[in-house]
Protein backbone atom coordinates (compact mmCIF):
# COMPACT_ATOMS: atom_id res chain seq x y z
CA UNK A 1 0.00 0.00 0.00
CA UNK A 2 2.50 2.04 0.78
CA UNK A 3 6.40 2.56 -0.15
CA UNK A 4 9.14 4.69 0.86
CA UNK A 5 12.40 3.84 -0.48
CA UNK A 6 15.38 6.53 0.93
CA UNK A 7 13.55 9.38 1.23
CA UNK A 8 15.54 12.67 1.97
CA UNK A 9 13.50 15.94 3.09
CA UNK A 10 14.58 19.52 3.98
CA UNK A 11 12.38 22.62 4.33
CA UNK A 12 13.22 26.20 4.55
CA UNK A 13 12.67 27.46 8.28
CA UNK A 14 13.50 31.28 9.20
CA UNK A 15 17.21 30.57 10.00
CA UNK A 16 17.77 28.65 6.89
CA UNK A 17 17.29 25.49 5.86
CA UNK A 18 16.22 22.30 8.40
CA UNK A 19 17.33 18.69 7.01
CA UNK A 20 13.89 16.74 8.54
CA UNK A 21 14.64 13.10 6.84
CA UNK A 22 17.64 11.26 5.92
CA UNK A 23 17.16 8.11 3.67
CA UNK A 24 13.98 7.02 5.11
CA UNK A 25 13.25 3.37 3.78
CA UNK A 26 10.11 1.12 4.42
CA UNK A 27 6.61 -0.14 3.63
CA UNK A 28 3.60 -0.56 4.92
CA UNK A 29 1.06 -3.63 3.82
CA UNK A 30 -2.51 -3.24 2.78
CA UNK A 31 -4.88 -3.69 6.36
CA UNK A 32 -1.43 -3.02 8.34
CA UNK A 33 -1.46 -0.31 11.47
CA UNK A 34 1.62 1.10 11.79
CA UNK A 35 2.87 3.79 14.48
CA UNK A 36 5.72 6.04 14.20
CA UNK A 37 7.21 7.50 17.62
CA UNK A 38 10.11 9.32 18.14
CA UNK A 39 11.48 11.95 20.04
CA UNK A 40 9.78 15.03 19.72
CA UNK A 41 10.63 17.58 17.08
CA UNK A 42 12.40 14.54 15.22
CA UNK A 43 10.46 14.48 12.28
CA UNK A 44 7.32 12.30 12.67
CA UNK A 45 4.75 14.69 11.45
CA UNK A 46 6.89 16.25 8.43
CA UNK A 47 7.07 12.24 7.33
CA UNK A 48 3.47 11.90 7.65
CA UNK A 49 3.19 15.10 5.69
CA UNK A 50 5.28 13.66 2.89
CA UNK A 51 2.77 10.44 2.33
CA UNK A 52 0.18 12.73 2.35
CA UNK A 53 1.75 14.61 -0.27
CA UNK A 54 1.92 18.19 2.24
CA UNK A 55 5.57 17.82 1.58
CA UNK A 56 7.74 17.12 -1.48
CA UNK A 57 11.07 15.06 -0.97
CA UNK A 58 14.02 16.31 -2.19
CA UNK A 59 15.01 12.98 -3.21
CA UNK A 60 13.96 8.87 -3.29
CA UNK A 61 10.43 7.41 -4.22
CA UNK A 62 7.60 7.34 -2.19
CA UNK A 63 4.10 5.37 -3.50
CA UNK A 64 1.02 5.09 -2.36
CA UNK A 65 -0.98 1.89 -4.04
CA UNK A 66 1.66 1.44 -6.24
CA UNK A 67 1.43 4.72 -7.90
CA UNK A 68 3.73 7.61 -7.16
CA UNK A 69 2.54 10.66 -5.00
CA UNK A 70 2.66 14.35 -6.79
CA UNK A 71 1.25 16.09 -4.53
CA UNK A 72 -2.31 15.50 -1.97
CA UNK A 73 -4.23 12.04 -2.96
CA UNK A 74 -7.78 11.05 -3.19
CA UNK A 75 -6.48 7.41 -1.68
CA UNK A 76 -4.98 8.87 1.28
CA UNK A 77 -7.15 10.18 4.32
CA UNK A 78 -5.84 12.34 6.93
CA UNK A 79 -7.16 13.13 10.45
CA UNK A 80 -5.20 16.22 12.73
CA UNK A 81 -4.81 16.61 16.25
CA UNK A 82 -8.50 18.47 16.31
CA UNK A 83 -11.34 17.52 15.08
CA UNK A 84 -11.86 20.77 12.59
CA UNK A 85 -15.31 20.27 13.16
CA UNK A 86 -17.01 23.53 11.97
CA UNK A 87 -19.03 24.96 14.60
CA UNK A 88 -22.12 26.11 12.35
CA UNK A 89 -22.56 22.89 11.13
CA UNK A 90 -24.53 20.56 12.01
CA UNK A 91 -22.79 16.99 12.43
CA UNK A 92 -23.89 15.63 9.09
CA UNK A 93 -22.86 18.47 7.10
CA UNK A 94 -19.87 18.58 8.75
CA UNK A 95 -19.05 15.51 7.45
CA UNK A 96 -20.23 16.06 4.16
CA UNK A 97 -17.64 18.63 3.81
CA UNK A 98 -15.27 17.08 2.25
CA UNK A 99 -17.45 16.02 -0.41
CA UNK A 100 -18.48 18.75 -1.22
CA UNK A 101 -15.08 20.41 -1.99
CA UNK A 102 -14.16 17.56 -3.84
CA UNK A 103 -17.75 17.80 -5.93
CA UNK A 104 -19.04 14.61 -5.28
CA UNK A 105 -21.44 15.50 -2.83
CA UNK A 106 -24.03 13.49 -4.28
CA UNK A 107 -27.29 11.69 -2.51
CA UNK A 108 -25.59 8.43 -3.02
CA UNK A 109 -22.25 9.68 -1.56
CA UNK A 110 -24.63 11.23 1.67
CA UNK A 111 -26.36 8.08 1.87
CA UNK A 112 -22.81 6.48 2.68
CA UNK A 113 -22.25 9.16 5.40
CA UNK A 114 -25.91 8.16 6.74
CA UNK A 115 -24.74 4.52 6.86
CA UNK A 116 -21.55 5.16 8.90
CA UNK A 117 -23.54 7.01 10.95
CA UNK A 118 -25.81 4.30 11.55
CA UNK A 119 -22.86 2.12 11.99
CA UNK A 120 -21.46 3.37 14.68
CA UNK A 121 -24.09 4.72 16.86
CA UNK A 122 -23.81 8.78 16.22
CA UNK A 123 -27.43 8.73 13.62
CA UNK A 124 -29.27 10.83 16.91
CA UNK A 125 -26.62 13.12 16.50
CA UNK A 126 -26.85 14.10 12.63
CA UNK A 127 -28.51 17.38 13.44
CA UNK A 128 -26.43 18.43 16.40
CA UNK A 129 -23.82 21.29 16.37
CA UNK A 130 -20.35 19.99 17.89
CA UNK A 131 -20.55 21.87 20.63
CA UNK A 132 -23.62 19.39 21.47
CA UNK A 133 -20.70 16.72 21.68
CA UNK A 134 -18.56 14.98 23.93
CA UNK A 135 -14.66 15.87 22.92
CA UNK A 136 -14.83 11.53 22.18
CA UNK A 137 -17.76 11.68 19.85
CA UNK A 138 -16.72 14.56 18.36
CA UNK A 139 -12.80 12.47 17.11
CA UNK A 140 -15.32 9.79 15.83
CA UNK A 141 -17.41 12.09 13.77
CA UNK A 142 -13.42 13.52 12.49
CA UNK A 143 -13.04 9.75 11.44
CA UNK A 144 -15.98 9.34 9.74
CA UNK A 145 -15.55 12.36 7.87
CA UNK A 146 -12.55 10.95 6.65
CA UNK A 147 -13.78 8.02 5.77
CA UNK A 148 -16.77 9.61 3.46
CA UNK A 149 -14.37 10.48 0.81
CA UNK A 150 -13.15 6.48 0.61
CA UNK A 151 -9.55 6.27 0.97
CA UNK A 152 -7.40 3.62 1.24
CA UNK A 153 -5.19 4.65 3.58
CA UNK A 154 -5.73 6.73 6.77
CA UNK A 155 -2.85 9.09 8.31
CA UNK A 156 -3.38 10.21 11.82
CA UNK A 157 -1.43 12.94 13.31
CA UNK A 158 -1.37 12.91 17.43
CA UNK A 159 -5.20 12.12 16.88
CA UNK A 160 -6.09 11.21 20.69
CA UNK A 161 -3.48 13.58 22.32
CA UNK A 162 -6.56 16.73 22.80
CA UNK A 163 -8.36 14.26 25.08
CA UNK A 164 -7.78 13.54 28.43
CA UNK A 165 -6.54 10.01 29.47
CA UNK A 166 -9.86 8.15 29.70
CA UNK A 167 -11.63 9.53 26.65
CA UNK A 168 -8.31 8.88 24.87
CA UNK A 169 -8.30 5.31 25.59
CA UNK A 170 -11.35 4.60 24.74
CA UNK A 171 -11.69 6.28 21.76
CA UNK A 172 -8.41 5.32 20.79
CA UNK A 173 -10.12 1.92 20.95
CA UNK A 174 -13.56 2.89 19.25
CA UNK A 175 -11.29 4.37 16.24
CA UNK A 176 -8.72 1.03 15.81
CA UNK A 177 -12.14 -1.05 15.85
CA UNK A 178 -13.28 1.33 13.08
CA UNK A 179 -10.29 1.11 11.22
CA UNK A 180 -9.80 -2.96 10.93
CA UNK A 181 -13.69 -3.19 10.27
CA UNK A 182 -13.27 -0.88 7.20
CA UNK A 183 -10.55 -2.32 6.06
CA UNK A 184 -8.25 0.57 5.92
CA UNK A 185 -4.32 0.67 6.56
CA UNK A 186 -3.43 2.97 8.72
CA UNK A 187 -0.16 4.76 9.81
CA UNK A 188 -0.41 6.78 13.47
CA UNK A 189 2.36 9.34 14.42
CA UNK A 190 2.22 9.77 17.88
CA UNK A 191 4.24 10.76 21.16
CA UNK A 192 2.61 8.35 23.57
CA UNK A 193 4.64 4.27 23.42
CA UNK A 194 1.76 2.93 25.55
CA UNK A 195 -0.57 4.08 22.61
CA UNK A 196 1.46 2.64 20.03
CA UNK A 197 2.27 -0.68 21.38
CA UNK A 198 -1.45 -1.07 22.14
CA UNK A 199 -2.82 -0.28 18.93
CA UNK A 200 0.08 -1.21 15.91
CA UNK A 201 1.18 -4.20 14.41
CA UNK A 202 4.62 -2.11 13.81
CA UNK A 203 5.95 0.05 15.27
CA UNK A 204 8.86 2.67 13.48
CA UNK A 205 11.29 4.41 15.85
CA UNK A 206 13.31 7.67 14.74
CA UNK A 207 15.97 9.11 15.50
CA UNK A 208 16.50 12.74 16.26
CA UNK A 209 16.53 15.01 13.61
CA UNK A 210 17.33 14.47 10.74
CA UNK A 211 15.20 11.68 11.31
CA UNK A 212 16.54 7.36 10.35
CA UNK A 213 14.62 5.17 11.26
CA UNK A 214 16.49 3.24 14.01
CA UNK A 215 14.03 0.10 14.99
CA UNK A 216 11.06 -1.67 13.53
CA UNK A 217 9.20 -3.14 16.06
CA UNK A 218 6.72 -6.51 15.04
CA UNK A 219 4.28 -6.61 17.58
CA UNK A 220 3.52 -10.13 17.05
CA UNK A 221 3.29 -11.68 19.67
CA UNK A 222 0.20 -9.05 20.66
CA UNK A 223 -1.96 -9.33 17.12
CA UNK A 224 -5.44 -9.96 17.42
CA UNK A 225 -5.69 -8.83 20.50
CA UNK A 226 -8.24 -5.41 21.42
CA UNK A 227 -6.05 -2.24 22.51
CA UNK A 228 -7.14 -2.09 26.26
CA UNK A 229 -6.75 -6.28 26.45
CA UNK A 230 -3.13 -5.68 25.07
CA UNK A 231 -1.59 -3.56 28.04
CA UNK A 232 -2.68 -6.41 30.52
CA UNK A 233 -0.30 -8.80 28.39
CA UNK A 234 2.90 -9.30 29.43
CA UNK A 235 4.68 -8.55 26.01
CA UNK A 236 3.19 -5.37 26.30
CA UNK A 237 5.12 -4.08 29.23
CA UNK A 238 8.49 -6.25 27.04
CA UNK A 239 7.51 -3.81 24.24
CA UNK A 240 7.17 -0.95 26.13
CA UNK A 241 10.84 -1.13 27.14
CA UNK A 242 12.38 -2.08 24.53
CA UNK A 243 11.03 0.96 23.34
CA UNK A 244 11.96 3.54 26.09
CA UNK A 245 15.17 2.23 26.65
CA UNK A 246 16.24 3.00 22.33
CA UNK A 247 13.93 6.28 22.44
CA UNK A 248 16.90 9.14 22.53
CA UNK A 249 15.25 11.89 24.60
CA UNK A 250 18.55 13.99 24.51
CA UNK A 251 18.10 17.53 23.32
Amino acid sequence: MVELSDIYLTYQAPDGEVPALAGITFDVAEGEFISIVGPSGCGKSTLLNAIAGLETPDSGSLLVDGHPLRGPDPAVGYMPQKDGLLPWRTIFSNLCLGLEIAGKNTPARQAEVRELLARYGLSEFAGKTPSQLSGGMRQRCALIRTLASGPKLLLLDEAFSALDYQTRLAVSEDIHNIIRREGKTAILVTHDISEAVSLSDRILLLTRRPARIKHIYSLDALRGIPPLARRDHPAFREFFNAIWKELDLHV
